[in-house]
């Protein structure tokens, strides 16, 4: 196994949020949802842990806990537009290595930073990485809210989608949902990590009709060619935070590892 590149993080911080808003603000057992994810990535060994946000009250909480806090603009899209900003801000040349760390995911192993990262450096056709885990519930196979990937010989994604895949002909045809023994569906677990000369030209890169149908962001690079190498790991990492009773359920969580 290669030695870890060095590689920079940035955890994109929004104000608003459609299900929960001001939840990186949200109070996690004592400290703001946004300060666990910063503590959390700290620990990973990155060459700087940057919050990106687009409000100025997330901003004065983040120096609070003495975090490195870039301000950006209001109206990115997603989380991937602010990188592209934060990388353009801080100067970092385009072979450089960014970590997309979702504000909202506290409890996010270090393993699968490091992995991703790793699975980068180690196939330099790629130009970005993420994650999956195997599917092993029957529901979450037949369930839209659940992303799939199917990968190639290489281990990088041939696509992305809601629908159920790859799709089992003989064993789904009557019907019966029967989960074949080595059916090999993975979750796509949404960690990402980018070349920053690929974050340079993202902005040029139109929304591609596969992203607008699946509303998955990442098929935009598929769709244009680029190779994303798909790091995997044993199992579904725990639960971020979208809803306030997400909330409480990590709440109860971590007085319980206390």
């Amino acid at each position: 196994m290669m030695t870890l590149p060095s590689f920079h993080i940035v955890i994109p911080a929004r104000y608003a949020s459609q299900r929960f808003p001001q939840k990186m603000l949200a109070d996690l057992s004592g400290k703001p949802v946004v300060q666990w994810v910063y503590e959390l990535a700290l620990k990973a060994g990155a060459q700087s842990v940057t919050i990106a946000t687009d409000h100025a009250a997330i901003e004065i909480a983040a120096k609070a806990f003495g975090a490195d806090v870039v301000m950006t603009r209001p109206d990115h899209e997603n989380g991937t537009e602010r990188l592209s900003e934060v990388a353009k801000l801080q100067g970092w040349l385009g072979d450089e290595i960014v970590v997309n760390v979702q504000g909202d995911e506290p409890l996010l192993p270090i393993s699968l930073i490091h992995d991703a990262v790793r699975a980068l450096a180690e196939d330099p056709e790629s130009e970005m990485a993420t994650v999956a885990c195997p599917i092993n519930r029957k529901e979450d196979i037949f369930n839209p809210s659940v992303v799939k990937v199917v990968c190639d010989a290489k281990g990088r994604a041939l696509y992305f989608s809601r629908a159920t895949m790859p799709w089992d002909r003989d064993g789904f045809a009557d019907g019966a949902n029967v989960i074949a023994e080595g059916y090999p569906a993975l979750r796509h677990i949404g960690l990402y990590v980018y070349r920053v000369s690929l974050l340079d030209r993202y902005a040029q890169m139109p929304m591609s009709p596969l992203e607008k149908w699946e509303k998955l962001e990442q098929l935009r690079f598929l769709h244009q060619g680029i190779k994303v190498q798909v790091a995997t790991t044993p199992q579904m990492p725990p639960h971020g935070v979208d809803t306030p009773e997400d909330l409480q359920a990590l709440a109860k969580k971590l007085q319980f590892q206390a």
